[in-house]
């Protein structure tokens, strides 16, 4: 029971106002007073008003705060009734209870913190008819209820409600929380209405049981329901202090740490159970003994639980030891699932979830048929890397359901502490296993597929290197014993099939890179991107959005529309984002019931996506020292141009565009090729040393670097001593020395895709790199010429026009 409101029901003061405890006469007088037809409906979340009752209630909703200040304006009563759901925020009308109170406020405040208190007194009760409003603020047509009242001679009446009053004064009594002067007020209520609905309001009740109190229309019915409620409160509360008188006696310090389990011990008992540590151990046994696992593994597990039965069960050592064994027992030893595999099964799958990528698909079946053959994962641990959104991680989604096995995902960027990687020793407070192990528990076998993914995005900090923890466990001559400092045994990781992902793997350090087989995953072309907008991502956007699939079509051009005007990656995520602002578009009109036309235009994507991005073209040769580049970025190939200007002065070079240090490397190399063999190239040497030249690359927010921009940079030098023009539709890409070699560069395939976006019709190439082009689909090379070189010269026998 509790006596909350008692404050506010003795001394509610406003200057001169109070209000007291309600005597019968004044009872009658709320009875008899006018009421509306139509009251504002004020609904409460977890509390319900009683007729007679004051209670402090505290306004947060807007409408509740409108309704309350209008009301307290005009001097108006209100209803007030209970939500059916308190969770619910918003209530509608069918959420309000249909009956409730109508009341008075008689003093509002406004709090700091926005809301609104009032204090409101209950009048008479009240049944819902019909609710006509339900902005700004509920309003409803409303019935009053009448009370069916025992004639004052019920004997059984009289004694129910004596009753009430002397079982309130006894919890009172009993419960050191509640004040001396609570039993004053229970004593001082004079009429029985009021005093069961005073003490109905302030008894520790839900709010449903409340509200069938108020709902109950005969006052002796309501009368027997709240003393059955209160014998159930004095019982608890007998219960209670009957348990502390159990455990009430002199105490040393080691009773003391047995006080509170004390407590606990005699509820379980009076429930009839009881807290037994043997049964929890032998129910540790009972699992141990149906595990598979090694001698030394079983001896450890014995040694273990003999050191926890042991323990006192009150100390903090005893649960952190129990959830150790726990551990050991939720880990699957030995436990694995069966392969299905059938290669060819294999390949279907993967055709199935990836577009092209054919060399990795091709590995990866290599791989699996290496599992077949020999029966276990001593072949080395995979890591595909390559630029984000191609494709990596859902890779092995896909070689995980070929196989058959669980998939196991851990993200590895940004970690920085190596018992995330090994766990921490048991012994430290919040001690965990590592996240190996962890992932292990959850896929419930020893033999899933385990996805490091970001291994590239390891870092080094305070606790430790997490890149050295990972020698071990890829490393399949170490990693049958894995140990993890939790765990204190050597765990199994050789059935496990790791696959690592990267971005860049120059970032991952040469030991745990040595221990991996780098499988290269490249970006995709735009006719690879088209494909996979159609058969993947537009049916997938689609479907996720509520659509059907000929609610949008969306042709080869309109694709290759949004490929090159909206994206620039080498994957397809942000494709896959631009296709979703379409169809999230068309979704609206849907739901708008508009006409729709399932065939969009160019137009109408543009004017969904907005402008699109002006992509790279060439431009022309009619300005001599201006050279097209191709590069390589992390999100693909592009074109760039390198110009260069002369001005009178000493011979000295200057560099534009945010180069990075190889390629300012590159042009220096480059100049001093030139004056070494001004000759060769018909440069007089004073024309050299008397002029300054200035190389500048456009675009200069975004940083460059690399050294493939060494033929360009010299083609670009020579053209501008010389006033040769560069043939047209030309780019070129290689790196110099100073003995005027052309060395091979890296990214071939993207850039080769970036020239043919930009219209180019030759490019010019280290011979080494012929490989690169002989590996590279015939459709895609299309319309391109290549010149292989060796030398600088041919480079520039090529490339310049003769004036």
């Amino acid at each position: 029971m509790k006596l909350d409101n008692l404050t506010f029901q003795e001394n509610i003061t406003e200057e001169s106002e109070f209000i007291p405890l309600l005597s019968k006469e004044e009872e009658d007088n709320l009875l008899n007073a006018d009421t509306p037809d139509e009251l504002a409906i004020l609904p409460l979340r977890n509390t319900v008003l009683f007729p007679g009752v004051v209670i402090p209630i505290t306004a947060g909703r807007d409408k509740s705060i409108k309704l309350l200040k209008e009301a307290y304006k005009n001097k108006e009563v209100i209803g007030v009734t209970s939500q059916k759901d308190i969770k619910i925020d918003e209530p509608k009308a069918e959420d309000l209870s249909e009956v409730g109170t109508v009341a008075k406020i008689h003093k509002m405040i406004k709090m700091p913190d926005g809301n609104t208190t009032v204090i409101l007194q209950g009048l008479r009760r009240f049944k819902i008819k019909e609710v006509t409003a339900e902005t700004p603020y509920f309003k409803a047509k409303i019935d009053l209820l009448k009370e069916a009242r025992p004639i004052d001679e019920d004997d059984e009446y009289n004694a129910i409600i004596e009753s009430i009053k002397d079982v309130s004064i006894r919890i009172i009594k009993n419960n050191p929380n509640m004040p001396s002067e609570a039993s004053f007020a229970i004593n001082t209520i004079e009429s029985p209405t009021f005093l069961v609905n005073f003490v109905g309001s302030n008894m520790d009740l839900k709010v449903t049981e409340k509200q069938t109190l108020l709902k109950e229309n005969d006052l002796k019915e309501r009368a027997i329901k709240t003393l059955r409620h209160l014998n159930v409160e004095m019982q608890k509360l007998e219960l209670k202090n009957d348990i502390q008188s159990k455990t009430r006696y002199e105490m040393d310090q080691q009773q003391r740490e047995y006080f509170l389990n004390q407590q606990m011990r005699t509820i379980q008992e009076e429930l009839g159970g009881g807290f037994n540590t043997d049964r929890e151990i032998d129910e540790l046994k009972t699992r141990a003994s149906k595990q598979k696992w090694s001698k030394e593994t079983a001896e450890h597990f014995n040694k273990e639980i003999s050191r926890m039965q042991r323990l006192n069960a009150q100390m903090p050592e005893y649960s952190i030891q129990r959830n150790y064994l726990e551990f050991m027992l939720d880990l699957p030893w030995g436990k694995v699932s069966k392969d299905k595999l059938d290669i060819n099964r294999a390949k279907k799958i993967l055709d199935q979830d990836h577009y092209g990528l054919e060399k990795v698909k091709e590995r990866i079946l290599e791989y699996l048929a290496v599992l077949k053959l020999k029966g276990d994962m001593k072949s080395p641990i995979l890591c595909l890397y390559g630029p984000p959104g191609v494709g990596k991680t859902s890779l092995g989604k896909s070689i995980a359901k070929a196989l058959n096995r669980e998939y196991q995902r851990m993200s590895l960027g940004g970690l920085h502490d190596e018992s995330e990687i090994r766990g921490h020793r048991k012994t430290y407070i919040g001690a965990m296993p590592g996240r190996i192990l962890q992932n292990i528990k959850k896929a419930g076998y020893s033999n899933p597929v385990f996805i490091l993914d970001e291994i590239d995005k390891m870092g080094r900090g305070n606790h430790g290197d997490p890149t050295s923890a990972m020698l071990e466990v890829l490393d399949p001559e170490q990693n049958s014993s894995f140990y993890d400092n939790y765990l204190e045994q050597g765990y199994d990781l050789s059935k496990v099939m790791f696959i690592a992902t990267a971005n860049d793997i120059s970032e991952i350090p040469a030991p745990l890179r040595d221990r991996m087989e780098m499988v290269q995953v490249n970006g995709y072309t735009v006719e690879e991107k088209i494909e996979i907008a159609k058969k993947y991502l537009l049916p997938k956007q689609l479907e996720e959005h509520g659509l059907k699939k000929t609610d949008l079509k969306l042709n080869k051009k309109e694709l290759e529309f949004v490929v090159d005007g909206y994206t620039r990656e080498s994957g397809v995520r942000t494709l896959e984002k631009r296709i979703a602002k379409l169809v999230r578009n068309l979704a609206k009109d849907v739901a708008m019931e508009k006409e729709i036309e399932p065939k969009m235009s160019k137009e109408k994507i543009e004017e969904v996506l907005g402008t699109p991005r002006e992509s790279n073209r060439y431009e022309n040769n009619k300005v001599p020292g201006v050279v097209t580049g191709l590069a390589w970025t992390s999100v693909g190939g592009d074109i760039l141009f390198i110009e260069s200007i002369l001005s009178k002065g000493k011979g000295n070079l200057s560099m534009t565009g945010n180069l990075g240090k190889v390629m300012k490397e590159s042009a220096q190399i480059a100049l001093e090729y030139v004056k070494a063999n001004h000759k060769q190239f018909g440069i007089p040497l004073d024309k050299i040393e008397g002029s300054n030249i200035h190389v500048h690359v456009p675009e200069g927010a975004v940083p460059k670097d690399g050294p493939s921009a060494g033929i360009t940079m010299l083609t670009s030098i020579v053209s501008t001593f010389t006033r040769r023009k560069v043939k047209s539709n030309l780019a070129m890409t290689g790196e110099i020395t100073l003995r005027g070699k052309v060395l091979p560069v890296g990214g071939i395939k993207e850039k080769i895709l970036a020239a043919k976006r930009a219209g180019i019709k030759e490019i010019i190439l280290c011979n080494q790199n012929q490989k690169d082009i002989n590996e590279i689909e015939d459709h895609y090379l299309k319309g391109l010429k290549f010149h292989y070189v060796e030398t600088m010269q041919e480079v520039l026998d090529i490339a310049l026009l003769k004036n």
